[in-house]
């Protein structure tokens, strides 16, 4: 006769092997780099509304700083420029000048500097090129 508990008993056991394969997908997708698509999008509008708010207060106009920061959707970067410029006409506050160039788009490499001539080499070069005439 068979046990009358054993198909209850297997359900159970499924559902509880179940709910902890899906509670470590969590782990998994943090482990592998995945990022959660809402908090991604939450992330980029936060970004996007600083981005243009740093945009207005330092005189910027949002047609620049669209291309400028070009990676970011326009219209967190647009509210964020609406919002400090609103902010700035209320409290009568004047733009500030930027002091460094704007931070390059994830993904481009820097140029890197050509190395220091020392005056050695210097000299060398000026020799070869007065020889050739």
């Amino acid at each position: 006769m068979p046990d009358k508990l054993a198909k209850p008993r297997q359900i159970l056991l499924i559902a509880a092997a179940l709910s902890f394969g899906l509670a470590g997908c969590d782990m998994i997708q943090q482990q592998m780099g995945i990022e959660d698509p809402a908090a991604k999008a939450a992330r980029t509008e936060a970004e996007g509304k600083a981005v243009g708010g740093a945009c207005r207060q330092s005189g910027r106009a949002i047609e620049d700083c669209y291309s400028i920061y070009n990676w970011l959707p326009k219209a967190p970067v647009y509210d964020g420029w609406r919002d400090m410029d609103a902010y700035m006409r209320d409290n009568k506050l004047e733009t500030i000048a930027p002091q460094l160039p704007p931070a390059p788009p994830p993904g481009t490499k820097k140029k890197a500097a050509p190395p220091p001539e020392d005056s050695a080499t210097a000299e060398k070069t000026d020799k070869k090129a007065a020889a050739k005439n």
